[in-house]
C-alpha cells in the first residue's frame, strides 16, 4: 500500500512515475480503466477548497469510486475525537482517503492507524499535489523537463507550497529560488530535511542578502532580492500572501510582502517566454498584478484544470498493483 503524504517521502523515479501517468490520464480523460470500481473513498476536509476538492471528487468518481466528501463538523473529529481513533473507524469502512487540514501530523496519523491508502491534500507543511500538478504543467507547455531549470517562487517562501518545491529541486535537480523579506524564508529545518548543510556552509553573495546552498541533486537560492531573483528564470510562481490560517497576520503581511509581486517589469527580468504561474485563488494587486495575471491566464487555469489529471494520476500510482 502506498500513501502520498509529502514529497520529501517521494523518490525522483516515483514522482516520474506519477508524472508520466498525467499524460495518459489527460490524453485519455473518458477512455481509461476505472481502477477504482467497487470502492468508497472519503474526502476529508477540515480546511475549504475550490480546486483540490473538485478535481479529487471528479477525479475519483472518473476512476470508478464513489465518494463521501466529509467536513471536520460532519464526523467526530469537529468534536474532538482523536484522528487515530477516527482514522480506525473510517480503514474498516472505506477504501482510501483524501485530507486536507492544518496539522502534518494528523494526516501521517491517520495513515498509519487507518492502513488504507492516503493523500495529503494539503497541511500547513506541505502541498505536495499542488506542486507535481505545476511541474506536469510546466514540462507540458515548455515540452521540456525541469531538471536544469531555474524556478522562482516570489512571496511567502515559510509556507507549505514552497516547502513542497523545496523537496522537489532536492530530488529532480532544479535550481529554486525563493524571493522573500528574510523573516518569510523557509525554516533551517526544512532545508536541513532536505539535504541542505549547516548555515555556516550556505553560501553568501555580497552585496545582496542571498544564501546559495546544494539540497539533493537541486540548488535552492533565498534572496530578498527580487530582481535578482527573476533574472533569467525559467518559471514565475507565486501564491497569496495570507495563506489559510494566517487571516490574523493579514497587516504585517501585506506590509511586508508588499514589494514581491510578479508584475510586468519583474517578467522582463525572466528569460524570454518565460511561464508564470499562480496556484489561485488569486489576489490581483497583491502578489500579482491584474495585466500580467491575464498575459498568462490561460497557462494559470490550464494549471488548474491539471489538477484533476494529476489527482488521477497520484490515485493510480498508489493503488497500482
Amino acid at each position: 500500500m502506498k500513501n502520498l503524504l509529502s514529497l520529501e517521502a517521494l523518490t525522483a523515479s516515483e514522482m516520474r512515475s506519477i508524472l508520466d501517468r498525467v499524460v495518459a490520464f489527460k490524453s485519455a480523460r473518458t477512455s481509461h480503466a476505472r481502477p477504482l470500481a467497487g470502492q468508497t473513498w472519503a474526502l476529508i476536509f477540515s480546511k475549504s477548497s475550490t480546486r483540490t476538492r473538485v478535481s479529487f471528487e471528479v477525479g475519483l468518481r472518473e476512476l470508478g469510486a464513489d465518494v463521501l466528501f466529509l467536513n471536520a463538523n460532519d464526523i467526530q473529529l469537529g468534536r474532538g475525537e482523536p484522528i487515530r481513533d477516527t482514522a480506525r473507524v473510517l480503514g474498516r469502512m472505506i477504501h482510501g482517503a483524501v485530507i486536507r487540514t492544518f496539522a502534518q501530523k494528523d494526516v501521517e496519523d491517520f495513515a498509519q492507524f487507518s492502513g488504507i491508502p492516503t493523500i495529503n491534500a494539503l497541511t500547513d507543511d506541505e502541498h505536495p499535489c499542488q506542486i507535481l500538478t505545476d511541474i506536469f504543467t510546466y514540462e507540458e507547455k515548455t515540452g521540456l523537463k525541469i531538471e536544469g531549470k531555474v524556478v522562482t517562487f516570489v512571496g511567502d517562501a515559510a509556507c507549505n507550497v514552497p516547502a513542497s518545491w523545496i523537496f522537489a529541486a532536492a530530488k529532480l535537480g532544479f535550481e529554486l529560488r525563493l524571493a522573500a523579506p528574510r523573516a518569510y524564508w523557509p525554516s533551517p529545518d526544512i532545508l536541513k530535511r532536505a539535504g541542505a548543510g549547516d548555515a555556516a556552509d550556505w553560501t553568501q553573495h555580497p552585496g545582496s542578502v542571498t544564501e546559495r546552498m546544494t539540497v539533493g541533486v537541486g540548488t535552492i537560492e533565498l534572496l530578498t532580492d527580487l530582481n535578482l531573483a527573476a533574472r533569467k528564470a525559467d518559471l514565475l510562481y507565486t501564491d497569496v500572501w495570507v495563506s489559510m490560517g494566517k487571516e490574523d497576520e493579514a497587516k504585517q503581511r501585506i506590509e511586508a510582502l508588499g514589494g514581491y509581486q510578479i508584475n510586468g517589469e519583474l517578467v522582463k527580468l525572466a528569460k524570454p517566454g518565460v511561464a508564470v504561474m499562480h496556484c489561485l485563488p488569486a489576489y490581483r494587486g497583491k502578489e500579482i498584478d491584474d495585466t500580467t495575471f491575464e498575459a498568462h491566464a490561460d497557462l494559470i487555469f490550464t494549471q488548474a484544470e491539471n489538477r484533476l489529471h494529476t489527482q488521477k494520476a497520484i490515485v493510480d500510482w498508489m493503488v497500482a498493483k
